[in-house]
């Protein structure tokens, strides 16, 4: 089955238990599906809400693959920025990098940040639908 990597705004909904996001990520990760990147790891473990919340996301390392970083996906991600700033569209340089590895690794993203939305148009990232 293919993996999924799942944004920070998506791991959100699953700590407050919203669905249809709740649902959806456990029985993604119940079938060992979820591959994370390290910047989305960091979001996480910055934002996290209480000492549990920290040591649940720390397991992340353990529990899922992360996905390989070549430097040259900086590269195409900074690049990207820039041509999207040129045709007036804001991307953030972190949504950009991981269009370029979810596109990179030829999988799937959840997310709730329209972001990525420009992002599928530019790019052809491919999004999870719930």
């Amino acid at each position: 089955m293919d993996k999924v990597l799942i944004d920070s705004s998506a791991w959100i909904e699953f700590f407050r238990k919203k669905e249809p996001y709740y649902s959806t990520i456990l029985e993604l990760v119940d079938n060992d599906r979820v591959c994370c990147i390290g910047i989305i790891f960091a979001e996480l473990l910055q934002g996290a809400k209480s000492e549990k919340e920290l040591n649940t996301i720390k397991e992340f390392l353990h529990v899922f693959d992360f996905l390989p970083e070549p430097i040259e996906s900086w590269r195409k991600a900074g690049e990207l920025a820039y041509t999207l700033k040129r045709k007036g569209k804001a991307v953030g340089l972190s949504d950009c990098y991981i269009g370029i590895l979810t596109k990179s690794n030829n999988i799937r993203l959840i997310t709730l940040d329209r972001h990525f939305d420009i992002l599928k148009k530019e790019i052809g990232l491919q999004l999870y639908n719930l």
